[in-house]
Order: structure tokens, then C-alpha cells, then sequence
């Protein structure tokens, strides 16, 4: 099995995800496979929405309640993609 490097994206968004919980753990503990909503209890539905808004400040972005999904938070790596698709795309 290959291992792939990490995207700038996901690393921020591994970061952003630790300081805005607070969470007292090194980076390299955080990967693709990480378990987040259910797992980390620091995630509850107020982490939901600090997280959320860290994320758009971060990224420039605006979300939309009915666009936010419980599946983005099933992983480290399924909210990187859900944050990744909503970036305007670089020529």
C-alpha cells in the first residue's frame, strides 16, 4: 500500500480541527482514517459549529445549513473533502 503525502489542505484542516477543540494531542496522530464525530469528545454540537466557523474563516468560505452533513465528520479525511470541494478551484 502506497502512503500518500498529506495536502496542504487537509494539514490545515487537521489544524484547525486540534486548536479549535483544544485538543492536546501531536498532528501526526490526526490522519485521512481518523474517526471524528462519536470519537473525539471535544466534538459535541457546540465543537460542530466553532469548528465550522474556524473552517470558513480559515478557508474563506461561507457554508449553508442544508449543504452540512453529519457525513463530513465521520473522518479527518471526509471533512478535508468536503472543505476541499468547496474551494474555488486554482487555474
Amino acid at each position: 500500500m502506497m502512503t500518500s503525502v498529506p495536502s496542504k489542505i487537509f494539514l490545515n484542516v487537521r489544524e484547525t480541527v486540534i486548536e479549535t477543540l483544544g485538543l492536546s494531542m501531536p498532528p501526526s496522530v490526526l490522519d485521512q482514517d481518523s474517526p471524528l464525530l462519536g470519537e473525539i469528545p471535544e466534538l459535541d454540537s457546540m465543537g460542530v459549529v466553532l469548528l465550522l466557523t474556524a473552517l470558513e474563516a480559515r478557508f474563506g468560505l461561507t457554508l449553508s445549513d442544508d449543504e452540512i452533513d453529519s457525513e463530513w465528520f465521520r473522518t479527518l479525511g471526509t471533512l478535508t473533502e468536503a472543505i476541499e470541494v468547496r474551494l474555488p478551484q486554482a487555474d
